[in-house]
């Protein structure tokens, strides 16, 4: 009968309207109609009471005293009541046959409450040794913390007054539990109370999308795993190797003289090597330019002493006996004629 039973819990009333006993169980089983994993006894510890006169009634009626003192009275005797039931239950569950079920009821701690949105609407979760729990509102919240892998608070920054908490499953199967619209005031309480626990927590900006993220690591554990795991949500990190990045930058940024006298070297080389260029262009254009020329001076002068070679075949073919004779005695007298021009004449005695 009692290995069903998961979590067991006693919640005396403080400032609640009703003291219970609620039990977490492993297995559905059916209540009525319903199929349920909770089962809860409660008592309610003050009367609904309307007042017909409608008008305001003193504090210091004593007719209000005394119903104020009979309501805190019943209160005690119900929490009394409950807390002998719970240490018998306890007695009985320490027997040596109940002790591989490990189970006692856990009370859960109010100072360590905040608000939040688990579902619908607004609610006071409260932490407890083995649980987070909400208790007295439908439908209940009952998050075991051995069974938590990390908590992500979303929302956390400078001016933000709430924050959502997400809490992230050993079983990546099962889908993220968000509270959201936590106050930022108990901010610090739900640190110091995670630390308390040795539940990992991580601090964003924003909303994660947890569906796709837990898809992803499902399809590929090992490279989440070689990757470091869940610290890409370390903002703390992130933001001390950015930091390193731009340090390293501005440690190699060279100055302005140097930027400038290594652009001023840049453009130096640039001009030379264009320059260079340009003047190995123009060397070539002209030795192209001479050989060509070269070439073609070569080939007219061969040309013209072919044809006049040519022309002097043809006029001697031409030309009769008598005029070839003409010829070599015109160009014997002017053979002999030129050295008598180059001898100075004597002057004549008178």
């Amino acid at each position: 009968m009692y290995g069903n039973i998961k979590h067991a819990f006693f919640q005396p009333a403080e400032k609640e309207m009703i003291t219970l006993l609620h039990f977490h169980l492993h297995n559905h089983i059916m209540v009525g109609n319903k199929k349920t994993k909770d089962v809860q006894f409660d008592v309610e510890v003050m009367d609904v009471v309307q007042t017909l006169g409608g008008g305001k009634r003193s504090a210091y009626d004593p007719d209000e005293i005394e119903e104020e003192q009979r309501e805190r009275d019943r209160k005690n005797k119900i929490n009394m009541d409950f807390q002998s039931f719970v240490n018998r239950v306890n007695d009985l569950w320490g027997q040596p046959q109940f002790n591989r079920l490990d189970l006692e009821f856990d009370q859960p701690l109010r100072e360590l409450g905040f608000h939040g949105v688990p579902y619908k609407a607004s609610a006071f979760i409260v932490p407890s040794s083995s649980c987070l729990v909400e208790l007295v509102e439908t439908p209940f919240l009952i998050v075991t913390l051995s069974e938590i892998e990390i908590v992500n608070l979303e929302r956390v920054g400078l001016g933000q007054k709430i924050f959502d908490m997400t809490i992230i499953f050993k079983d990546f199967k099962q889908d993220v539990l968000r509270i959201d619209s936590i106050p930022s005031t108990s901010l610090d309480a739900i640190k110091e109370w995670l630390d308390t626990t040795d539940i990992k927590y991580y601090e964003s900006r924003l909303n994660l999308n947890w569906r796709q993220i837990l898809k992803t690591i499902t399809n590929d554990p090992q490279s989440f795993i070689e990757n470091g795991g869940w610290e890409f949500l370390n903002l703390e990190a992130s933001d001390s190797d950015s930091e390193n990045l731009v340090g390293s930058d501005q440690g190699y940024e060279p100055s302005d003289m140097e930027s400038e006298s290594e652009s001023d070297d840049d453009d130096d080389d640039d001009d030379s090597d264009s320059e260079s260029l340009v003047e190995s262009d123009d060397e070539e254009e002209e030795d192209s330019e001479e050989d060509s020329e070269e070439e073609k001076g070569e080939t007219w002068e061969e040309l013209e002493r072919e044809a006049s070679n040519a022309d002097r075949e043809k006029g001697d073919e031409s030309d009769s006996e008598e005029e070839r004779k003409r010829r070599k005695i015109k160009a014997f007298g002017k053979s002999r004629a030129a050295p008598s021009s180059g001898v100075p004449k004597r002057a004549k005695l008178r």
